[in-house]
Order: structure tokens, then sequence, then C-alpha cells
């Protein structure tokens, strides 16, 4: 028994010694333990807490998903800040050295940080503006995706291909980003149609509009519509124009659908495109010339 208390008090010394000087304060490996284990408690906690602010409290707000997760990560940050200050402080850290630490390295790794610092500022103009939001669709360089997340320092992106871009909101702010649901849900798409010059005009303006009323995913509110567009050299220019809120994330599959129903639709009506005007047409037999 007397073995045992020697060996505790020596481990306890141990941990007791101080080694670390920092200002008036000297920092003894029971202090780190104290620390970190509280921090580490604080992380977890303030994780939990955050999830749950998202989840279920301001759920029950007109806040969309952007707007909450935005919020849980300030407060949740705000609340690990002054958790650690208060740490420091009950493990007997004075806080004056700290402050005069971090001033010193604050300086030395400012222009590391400039880039961070910019897309946490950046972050939180998009908290109050809120150009984008979760569940809108974006193009960003050339990119389109959804936007699945928006945290202080990035917004996440997924693409049709289930490809999940990074993008530092410094770039939304920065950059010129289009946004196709800003306004609302609806989205106008446009697709060309060209016709041989041997095409009745209001004869084709009349199948694509049935084309197009057709069409379970265009929406007749506002309704389609064709403009003649020109007189073209290889033939008459067409548009075909669409509103949309289904096919807003997978605009290729609406225009392959159009495309074959449009396709089918000038079969049947013996339309001939300007691509492809010696389109054969079902015509009765006569007699064949010979060359001689």
């Amino acid at each position: 028994m007397h073995q045992l208390n020697r060996v505790w008090l020596q481990i306890n010394s141990v941990f007791q010694t101080p080694f670390l000087p920092i200002g008036k304060s000297t920092i003894s490996l029971w202090h780190l333990i104290y620390v970190f284990t509280l921090f580490a408690i604080l992380f977890w906690f303030t994780d939990r807490a955050k999830k749950w602010i998202e989840d279920r409290l301001l759920a029950r707000s007109y806040f969309d998903a952007g707007v909450r997760q935005a919020l849980g990560s300030i407060g949740r940050g705000i609340v690990l800040t002054v958790g650690f200050i208060i740490i420091l402080q009950t493990a007997g850290i004075d806080l004056s050295s700290i402050t005069v630490i971090a001033g010193a390295l604050g300086l030395g790794i400012s222009f590391g940080l400039q880039q961070l610092t910019s897309n946490f500022v950046a972050g939180i103009t998009l908290l109050f503006e809120r150009p984008i939001k979760v569940g809108d669709r974006i193009e960003v360089d050339g990119v389109t995706g959804d936007v699945v997340k928006i945290s202080l320092r990035a917004t996440t992106m997924l693409t049709n291909d289930n490809i999940t871009i990074i993008v530092p909101n410094a770039d939304f702010v920065k950059g010129k980003i289009t946004n196709w649901s800003y306004s609302n849900e609806l989205v106008r798409f446009s697709f060309p149609v060209p016709v041989a010059h041997s095409a009745k005009p209001q004869k084709v303006i009349d199948v694509l509009m049935d084309v197009a009323k057709n069409h379970p995913g265009v929406v007749q509110d506002p309704p389609p519509d064709v403009v003649f567009q020109e007189y073209g050299e290889k033939g008459l220019n067409f548009i075909l124009r669409v509103y949309t809120k289904d096919y807003l994330s997978k605009p290729s599959a609406l225009r392959s659908e159009l495309n074959l129903a449009i396709y089918n639709a000038f079969q049947k009506n013996l339309i001939a495109f300007a691509h492809d005007p010696a389109m054969e047409v079902d015509r009765p037999p006569g007699p064949q010339k010979t060359a001689h």
C-alpha cells in the first residue's frame, strides 16, 4: 500500500510540475489535459446543439435550410470562443499573455489567413443578402449543380453526375453566378428548330405548340410559345420556348424528350428539317425515268 501511494505521488508530481511558462502563468501536463478534455466535450456538445437548433428549433420557423445552417454555425462559433476563454480562466492560465502570443502569431500568419477571412466575411454576406440558398440551381464557372449546403467558409454543390463541388464563398461575392431559382422555381428553356424552306410556317408553329402542350414537364402557365426567328440560308429557323420546374435539374432530358417528340410530329406531318431538305415522304408510286 505504501508503495502504491509512493507511485501515485510521483505520477501526480509529474502532472503538476510546470514545464511551459507563458507570461505570469506556467503550464503543466495537468493543465493541458484539463483544457483539451473540456474543449473536446465543448466541441462535441456544440456540434449536437447546432444540429438540434437547425433540425428542431429553427425548423419550425420561416427560415430556409441555408439560413438555419448559417445561424447554427455562427452560434456554435460564438459558444466555442466564449467557452474556450472560460476553460482557460478556470485552468488558471493568464489570458493577457495568451493575447500577446496570439497577436504575434496573427501578425506572422495574417497573409495565410487572408483567404480564409475573405471566405468567412463572404459567408456572412451570403447569409444576409441571400443571393443563393439551399436547393437553388446555380452555375459557377461553367459548372451547374444544386446547392446542398452553405457554411461560413464554403458552399457545397451537387451536379447531375452526383459529383460534389466545394466552392469558396468568396467566389460568390467576387464572381458572376447564375442562379436559375432566384426568383421562383420556373425556368424557361429555348430550343432552336430549323426546318426546310418548303415548310409552311404556320403549320410548323401549330405542330411545335402541340408538342409543347402535350409534354407533361412543360408548364402551361405561363404558356409555351414559338418564335419564327429568321429566314436562314439552309432553312427557316424557329425557336420553341417552354417553361418548366420539374426539369430544372435535368434540362438535357427535357431537350431530348422534346426533340424526339418534334421529330415524330414532323414525320407525321411531312415537315422536313433544314439539315435534311431531301427527306423522303410517302408518295404514291409513279413511273421511273431511266437514263439512256
